[in-house]
């Protein structure tokens, strides 16, 4: 009896220190980060937003309501728009081969990879009060207002969400059910009515409630696009912890808007699990189109395309060497024409204010900040997906923990920052830790299938060929997890460069970031700010463009591996 038990209580050990210890200490570093940043500030916005005064203050109610149902009516029209032309999109990309039909699909992807300012900037460069239509016409009124502009940036943003999942799923519909419905004599619209809508219809309702999501949860466009007189959730919540301090309703509101967008995301949950039950091998359907109607289709919508998303995006380095107006100050005849003088003016303290600080300073700001980003996320990511890599009770069970901060806003975090660290905050090191919170579920999910994907028998014959533990990283682990790091630490460096929500309730005026530089410039007159802001926001958009280049050829070349 006592050598069983000794067997036992043996066994126990030997299961505690070699399985389950091992796992808590990866998870350690990841869940410590989160508990302290984000949980426990998370556990402050709660506490202040349930207490009597807050519920029983009718001012507070008032202006939630008010925010609410102005955060639902420009999701709704938003989202509604957006398929108003992605799904034609969607058809098109599924259902024709095309000259350039890869570069046009290529083109309508980038926006949603830009930061919020550079969009915000784009369409100020074409259509806003200092843009280019405004200066080629005087009939724009209705084109350059702020509500219309929130729209369409939003549509601009969200269109390749539609054309990937109905696309998608178009293509994965067997086109012998088409065949069949119209050898049984129905037209067109009821081989879509009666066919093809009844089998879409969980990819269409995934892309509304992602699209919906996005256009519920935006603030970089509609802060800089239509300022504080368009208040939703977000931009609200901006302002009553900054502009009219009032933190209780500011808590009351982060409250409100992550309840929903937990709601949301759990209906997008189900529906994207609906659609991936529903997935069947991809049927080459896609063909040259052939009759008039078809070619005429193709064209027009191509086209359609290439004008939307192309001349925002043009227009944007465009503007940033075109004067177009007077400089704040300046008197007599404006020289318009090209001018490189707005690049040049980044580097200048034109004022010779001892708190100005030069744009040049605030990209050195955003590099550093984007380099402790990925070396913060890295060492947190990487023990983490490691874990998750072989998946066992445990990591079933944290897995969903670590992808909780996406639910949450950037504003939101901010918010719980201010209410939790005080005047910590002066440190300049809150903005990475900020910024790590919200890249870490990306680098996570960019590690994880790397480490799953090292074959376990090629690390075993390295060993059985004599070679160390050292040598087996080298040769097996390193060439595969290298694409993924790079990859990983792209992302990275990609969201903390271009973060807006989070670095403007967070920011010392001393330490601005690329995106609080331009928004600083857009918010103050004269065409040297404008400019400025412009010059600015092109340097960001190239930036960017880079690290999405970089992100996309890591992504191919690792996709080939095994």
């Amino acid at each position: 009896m006592e050598t069983r038990n000794a067997y036992f209580f043996t066994s126990i050990r030997v299961y505690l220190f070699t399985y389950i210890l091992p796992r808590i200490f990866l998870w350690l570093p990841t869940l410590l980060f989160l508990l302290y940043f984000f949980f426990y500030p998370l556990t402050r916005i709660l506490n202040l937003t349930f207490t009597p005064s807050t519920f029983t203050n009718p001012d507070n109610l008032l202006i939630t309501l008010n925010s609410l149902f102005f955060t639902f009516y420009q999701a709704i029209l938003s989202t509604l728009l957006t398929f108003l032309l992605g799904l034609p999109s969607a058809i098109l990309f599924s259902r024709f081969d095309f000259r350039g039909k890869s570069l046009l699909r290529a083109l309508t992807a980038v926006p949603f990879m830009l930061p919020t300012v550079v969009v915000a900037a784009a369409f100020n460069s074409l259509l806003g009060n200092h843009g280019i239509f405004s200066f080629l016409t005087t009939r724009s009124s209705f084109l350059v207002s702020p509500f219309i502009l929130i729209l369409t940036a939003h549509v601009f943003y969200n269109t390749t969400i539609v054309i990937r999942i109905v696309g998608n799923a178009l293509s994965r519909l067997d086109p012998k059910l088409e065949q069949v419905a119209r050898s049984l004599g129905a037209d067109t619209f009821r081989v879509w009515k009666n066919v093809t809508l009844p089998l879409l219809r969980p990819s269409l309702l995934a892309a509304a409630l992602l699209v919906f999501m996005f256009d519920f949860t935006s603030f970089g466009v509609i802060l800089l696009l239509g300022g504080s007189n368009f208040s939703t959730l977000e931009v609200e919540i901006y302002l009553r912890a900054l502009k009219l301090p009032n933190l209780p309703l500011a808590s009351m509101l982060s409250v409100v808007q992550l309840l929903f967008t937990l709601i949301f995301s759990i209906l997008y949950t189900r529906s994207v699990n609906q659609v991936t039950t529903q997935t069947a091998p991809r049927f080459s359907i896609s063909r040259s189109p052939k009759t008039i109607k078809e070619r005429i289709f193709v064209f027009a919508l191509s086209s359609l395309l290439v004008t939307f998303f192309l001349l925002p995006l043009a227009s944007l380095p465009l503007r940033s060497l075109a004067r177009l107006e007077a400089d704040r100050g300046q008197r007599g005849e404006v020289q318009y024409g090209v001018t490189a003088d707005y690049y040049k003016e980044l580097f200048i303290n034109r004022r010779g204010s001892l708190f100005y600080v030069p744009p040049i300073q605030a990209a050195r700001n955003s590099l550093g900040y984007a380099g402790l980003t990925v070396l913060l996320s890295l060492a947190l990511g990487y023990p983490a997906a490691y874990a998750l890599a072989k998946p066992a009770r445990l990591e079933k069970f944290l897995d969903p923990l670590i992808m909780l901060p996406l639910g949450a806003s950037a504003v939101m975090l901010g918010l719980g920052f201010i209410l939790s660290f005080g005047r910590a905050l002066a440190s300049p090191w809150f903005v990475p830790i900020a910024h790590t919170l919200i890249a870490l579920p990306f680098v996570i999910r960019t590690l994880q299938p790397a480490l799953a994907s090292i074959p376990e028998r090629l690390r075993q014959a390295a060993s059985t060929l004599g070679a160390s533990p050292f040598r087996v990283w080298q040769t097996v682990d390193f060439p595969i997890l290298s694409r993924a790091t790079l990859s990983a630490a792209t992302f990275a460096f990609t969201v903390s460069l271009g973060e807006f929500g989070a670095t403007l309730l967070l920011t010392r005026p001393e330490y601005p970031t690329i995106p609080i530089a331009i928004q600083r410039f857009l918010s103050q007159p004269g065409g040297l700010n404008f400019g400025q802001a412009m010059a600015m926001a092109t340097l960001l958009m190239f930036l960017t463009t880079l690290s999405i280049l970089l992100i996309e050829r890591t992504r191919l070349s690792t996709s080939g591996e095994f």
